[in-house]
């Protein structure tokens, strides 16, 4: 069995704010990068900000300044808006929400259930599907490859053994 993911996002966080509160603007934004995360123009990739959905995704040159950050705020943060209303801030490794999975090799006898049982450790598996040969061929049919669509599970739960390598490192290296 191969499995393909379809997207990944690598040394990637996402700022969410609430979508209740005032929109913050890309200058606060910028502010709120360097005063609260503390970080500097070489500390990151690229800001790319999502209006509608209220979110800023912030990509790292490297891991390790990402989890410091994601050590940092422990999830989130607070953001006082210009008329001083208070916002909380939820910081995320970015990509832990539905992420579509290719897995290919597989015969018809494996029920979706098994491949549900196995993929589960990493979240909701909302649906399993059959690719398809098209129709542009004589025979649309199974190919042999399923899609499952994965609700990622958040928090500390999903992160990797890295980061918990380096947060006992972290820790170590604090006296903590």
């Amino acid at each position: 069995m191969s499995v393909c993911k379809t997207c990944d996002r690598h040394h990637t966080t996402v700022c969410i704010f609430d979508p209740n509160r005032p929109r913050i603007t890309a200058y606060h934004i910028h502010e709120l990068l360097h005063c609260a995360l503390r970080l500097q123009e070489d500390d990151i990739r690229m800001i790319q900000i999502d209006g509608p959905h209220r979110r800023v995704y912030v990509k790292f040159v490297n891991n390790d300044r990402m989890m410091a950050v994601l050590l940092m705020t422990i999830g989130q943060l607070e953001y006082h808006h210009e008329n001083g209303a208070p916002s909380l801030v939820e910081v995320l490794v970015a990509g832990l929400g539905m992420k579509r999975v290719r897995i290919a090799k597989l015969t018809l006898e494996i029920p979706d259930g098994t491949i549900r049982d196995i993929l589960a450790k990493n979240g909701e598996v909302k649906r399993i599907t059959e690719e398809q040969w098209s129709r542009m061929y004589r025979h649309s049919v199974y190919n042999g490859i399923r899609l499952a669509e994965i609700a990622l599970q958040t928090g500390p739960g999903i992160w990797t053994k890295e980061y918990d390598m380096y947060r006992n490192t972290y820790w170590q290296e604090c006296g903590i």
